[in-house]
């Protein structure tokens, strides 16, 4: 019997508070044990606790369920282990099904007759969906033993060599033609001032001489095909490195890999998008990182004289100003870039060793000191003589041979004006230049501020929303050194776990087609964001890899003659879902 009658448990969480402060959870409880179908209904404190899916187990067994639903938090949290908890009494998990009570009651209303009323409502319309469900089998993929990394910076390297180190072969593809990325244009580090270049040669050394990492500079990524476990990708080999201009060729091997780990960095906000600042115009106002080079250099202070308009005069003062690109809506860029406080406060301090006469003052808006050392580090840049004064810059402009810097004293509530002979711009990160060409490749979502998305910022950080791709370093958002490291690490330990298990499960909720409906039309290969409908050469009629489908329901929506059914989401399950939520 393929359907049959519904014995469906039902079970609302009181999340400690988070429920329970709002809405009357046993009143929930009892106005689902009267629903058609609902053998059982109980409340508990923490559903997702090991008491409260062993509750669900043992109902399972002793009242014969079929179906169970769970009112609680977002499925997107715990979906998975309720279903965990149904599998392990034997019931096929995709016959359980949730309420979201939580974020879309608890958490948005105030406690009430209304409140408890809605979540009522919306656990009729679960039990109406899961009296319809229908059991999927989990389908497994063979996986291709090796990754790709995208990027040959720090987060790269650091990737690659852990997966490399696990016996598995990389393929790091880096657009130019060195390794190292942005952490090669340091001249130290913080709070330890630790030469970079003792830091990155090592690591350097170890990918180029590893047997199990296979090194590709000048080149990009031109194609990806596939899905986890199976990944086809095609390099290009860039013409000109340094501007990107053409292919030399695309004759590259595919490479098959199951994994993928994007660490293509970021860029570092263009000041001239700032003009106030003189940029550009003024050869002593640089940024951060022109700075970093200066110092790399045999005569850092020789080099510095020669950025003023007099290179025989002395350096008496240096501004440096930050959150320049940061923290700023009128650039496109709300966030906190993390590192600009303390490359300012390091610069400041090497300064203060190289001229320590000269006057060196930072201009802030907050002093933010992150990491591990950072406060004692910025306590002592001040203890060396460099003045910190909140204010923000509005304009630069030339005075004789020097610049001024016309400001506002935000803790005195004044207008000030100082003058200084060399003025660095605390420059943030931005998302690179290429960030859509990487995302279009791998279909990959990004965040309102450009970065690529991780698909939960807490719970699954490197994950992304395609299965086998994750995410390291300053692609993902703006990060110090030490976090770049550490999220390199955990993307390779997650992009290790389908190459150590050998297969991967595959999502089993797709969409199917009715060949004898299939007009041929197309549509659903258009629309399709992840590339898993083709239209059949010789039938002419739509198949659906059932492995690149997400099971998202864009297919399904578009197609004309309604051929193409969205298992788990059928019309019928839906439209009992709407039919309780309004009442009918």
């Amino acid at each position: 019997m393929l359907n049959p009658k519904p014995r469906i448990g039902v079970y609302i969480c009181h999340c400690g508070v988070n429920i329970s402060a709002t809405v009357d959870v046993e009143a929930v409880a009892a106005f689902a044990a009267g629903l058609p179908g609902v053998i059982v209904a109980r409340d508990y404190m923490y559903m997702c606790s090991d008491p409260g899916q062993a509750l669900i187990r043992q109902d399972i067994e002793e009242h014969d369920l079929n179906r169970v639903v769970v009112a609680s938090c977002s499925p997107r949290m715990h979906e998975p282990t309720f279903r965990g908890a149904a599998e392990k009494a034997g019931l096929n998990p995709y016959l359980v099904d949730m309420a979201n009570i939580r974020e879309q009651c608890a958490w948005v209303h105030v406690k009430g007759a209304e409140t408890t009323g809605k979540a009522k409502t919306l656990v009729a319309s679960a039990v109406a969906r899961a009296a319809l469900l229908e059991p999927l089998e989990a389908r497994e993929v063979e996986v291709t033993p090796g990754t790709l990394v995208i990027g040959g910076g720090l987060a790269g390297m650091v990737a690659a060599l852990d997966i490399a180190d696990a016996g598995f072969p990389v393929t790091l593809v880096e657009q130019s033609d060195h390794l190292g990325g942005r952490v090669a244009e340091l001249d130290s580090t913080y709070p330890s001032l630790e030469s970079a270049a003792e830091l990155l040669d090592p690591l350097i050394e170890r990918v180029q001489s590893h047997p199990y990492i296979a090194v590709l500079l000048g080149s990009r990524v031109a194609k990806i095909e596939g899905y986890v476990g199976n990944f086809e990708v095609s390099v290009g080999k860039l013409g000109n490195w340094e501007t990107g201009e053409g292919d030399r060729s695309t004759d590259l091997p595919i490479y098959q890999v199951g994994s993928i780990v994007v660490a293509t960095g970021y860029d570092a906000f263009d000041p001239r998008r700032k003009p106030e600042y003189g940029y550009g115009q003024y050869p002593n106002v640089i940024t951060t990182l022109e700075m970093e080079r200066l110092l790399q250099a045999k005569s850092p202070v020789s080099n510095l004289q020669s950025l003023l308009p007099n290179p025989q005069s002395a350096i008496r003062s240096v501004a440096f100003i930050k959150c320049v690109g940061s923290r700023d809506a009128q650039v496109g860029n709300p966030y906190c870039s993390r590192v600009c406080c303390m490359v300012a406060a390091k610069q400041a301090h090497l300064v203060k060793d190289l001229l320590p006469e000269t006057a060196v003052a930072v201009f802030y808006m907050d002093v933010r000191t992150s990491g591990k050392g950072g406060e004692e580090f910025y306590d002592e840049v001040r203890k060396k003589g460099v003045i910190y004064r909140r204010g923000n810059v509005s304009e630069i402009v030339r005075r004789g041979d020097r610049v001024a810097l016309i400001a506002e004293d935000t803790l005195l509530g004044q207008p000030i004006e100082i003058e200084a002979d060399l003025v660095v711009l605390a420059v943030g990160m931005e998302p690179r230049a290429n960030a859509d060409s990487i995302a279009t490749l791998l279909k990959l979502p990004r965040s309102p501020d450009g970065f690529f998305l991780e698909l939960h910022p807490k719970l699954r950080p490197v994950d992304t929303a395609v299965d086998g791709v994750f995410l390291a370093g300053c692609c993902q958002g703006p990060k110090d050194i030490p976090d770049t490291v550490a999220q390199a690490k955990a993307a390779a330990s997650s992009a290790l776990i389908p190459l150590l298990r050998g297969t991967v499960l595959a999502e089993s909720a797709t969409a199917v087609v009715e060949e004898e409906l299939c007009a041929g039309c197309g549509m659903c290969v258009e629309v399709c964001p992840y590339g898993a409908p083709a239209l059949h050469p010789l039938w002419g009629v739509s198949r659906i890899n059932a492995v690149l489908c997400k099971g998202c329901g864009a297919c399904a929506s578009a197609c004309p003659s309604k051929a193409i059914r969205l298992q788990h989401f059928t019309e019928e399950q839906v439209l009992a879902q709407i039919d309780a939520l309004v009442g009918v």
